[in-house]
């Protein structure tokens, strides 16, 4: 049930991670999609560029064709046989004349019959039927481009492929009447450009993008992760608190219920009680001829002094004093505690030896309440060693606050209790009230200071205090 609420409060903030995360994902996904289709757009507008450079310099090899070799030889033989060897020289002259320094790896020319009459690959010439209908289109008069690639499917799907070439064919015209030639088609020009180093480039590219969105989106990612676990780092930090924060302001509101209750009871309690004490002095008085007798006046007054500091012990717990600030020190106020303990050190083995790790300023503070709380410290210490031992108390301070140390050797606190020795009336000893950490809690507390506990490493236990010199009054 206690983690409701904290799940309750941290819905939100999953809702905005989980949105953000989820936006991540699409932008990540979006931007790469965008590369893709950036590449494939690069490469249809490389295909136009190259489409646009294979057209004209077919235009400009039809020119040189038909100045330098038609029209010459058309008026020298009448007819055009690329079969014999000095016209064939002749075309081939030209052609690589007007496609030197372009990049063309091949060009064919093929006749009116679908024969390839000229070409750079000579094993080709003569061969019938491989225009197909890119020629069949270049005889109608227009010109048609295509890619032909190699390579694997992936490969080819995102724009990688072993090979890329691009194949142009167009019809090779009569540029003006001359005797029985006008302007028609002569021949179809099939032109191909190695254009794969220009797609690799692009593909490279591509690579590249994606590369740096992912790296982009991954730094992205890294840094959405760290914030997000900051920032519920943060939410069940402040759960947990809220959870505390309630947890001791029900305990304030038990306590103050049970504090004003046992106020009540101790009260009526100490009426009754003052009065029994009264009436077993008087009782003691009248039978001191009776020595028999007389043990019994001395029990009820014994025992009725001891329900009186139980019943102190309540009062002082449910109702604590207001601190009346004065300067004093801290040294003076240890002192008279080891005084009252003077005699049972001799009596037995106990042994209290106190020290200043540096010099002690002067405080302000209650010395009386202060010495009731050093006083439970040292008391709990000694019944912690029935056996005898040392009480070690350490003093140092800083430039705003005096820290205080109890040490001793008996057997610790053990872990499964450790947490609730603050508990008002929760004790493991087999007499006492359990009220006697709590008074030194409030005491300590309304001198601003802190009070911890812990359990030394080797053996015994180790109560810390901390006092502001000057607290806030």
């Amino acid at each position: 049930m206690k983690s409701r609420p904290s799940a309750e409060k941290a819905k939100p903030f999953r809702l905005v991670k989980y949105f953000t995360f989820i936006s991540l994902i699409v932008i990540f996904f979006g931007a790469l999609i965008l590369s893709i289709l950036n590449t494939r757009l690069s490469r249809e507008m490389q295909f136009k560029k190259n489409e646009g450079y294979a057209r004209i310099l077919i235009e400009n090899l039809n020119h040189q064709i038909f100045t330098q070799y038609i029209l010459p030889y058309v008026t020298k033989y009448g007819k055009l046989q690329l079969s014999q060897p000095e016209q064939f020289k002749r075309v081939d002259t030209i052609v690589r004349n007007t496609l030197h320094s372009f990049k063309v790896e091949m060009v064919s020319i093929y006749d009116m019959q679908n024969t390839i009459s000229y070409s750079f690959d000579t094993d080709l010439i003569g061969l019938k039927g491989l225009g197909g209908s890119a020629y069949q289109k270049a005889l109608s008069g227009e010109s048609t481009t295509k890619l032909r690639e190699r390579g694997r499917i992936w490969g080819l799907w995102m724009g990688s492929s072993k090979e890329s070439k691009i194949i142009t064919f167009a019809p090779l015209r009569a540029e003006y009447s001359f005797l029985f030639i006008s302007d028609a088609v002569l021949g179809v020009i099939e032109i191909v450009q190695d254009v794969s180093e220009d797609y690799r480039a692009i593909f490279k590219f591509q690579v590249q993008v994606i590369i740096t969105i992912m790296v982009v989106m991954g730094s992205l990612l890294l840094v959405l992760i760290i914030v997000v676990q900051h920032g519920q780092a943060i939410i069940e930090k402040r759960a947990r608190e809220q959870i505390k924060l309630k947890a001791q302001l029900g305990r304030a509101e038990h306590l103050s219920t049970l504090g004003e209750m046992v106020a009540a009871v101790s009260h009526e309690i100490r009426n009754p009680l003052g009065i029994i004490m009264s009436s077993a002095e008087l009782l003691k008085k009248k039978t001191v001829s009776n020595i028999s007798s007389n043990t019994i006046p001395d029990i009820i007054v014994e025992e009725a002094g001891r329900l009186n500091n139980i019943i102190t012990d309540f009062l002082n717990f449910a109702k604590p004093k207001t601190p009346n600030f004065v300067a004093c020190r801290i040294e003076d106020i240890l002192e008279k505690n080891i005084k009252f303990f003077a005699s049972d050190i001799k009596d037995k083995a106990y042994c209290i030896e106190k020290r200043a790790l540096t010099d002690l300023p002067q405080i302000t503070a209650d010395p009386n309440m202060l010495y009731q709380a050093f006083l439970n410290l040292l008391i709990n210490a000694r019944q912690a060693m029935p056996d005898g031992g040392k009480i070690m108390i350490e003093l140092s301070a800083n430039d705003s606050r005096i820290k205080i140390h109890f040490e001793d050797e008996g057997s610790g606190i053990q872990p499964d209790v450790l947490n609730k020795i603050w508990d008002p009336f929760f004790t493991t000893k087999e007499t006492g009230t359990g009220l006697g950490l709590g008074i030194v809690k409030n005491i300590i507390e309304a001198h601003d200071g802190q009070i911890s506990f812990e359990n030394r490493p080797v053996k015994g236990a180790r109560m810390m205090i901390e006092l502001p010199i000057q607290p806030e009054i």
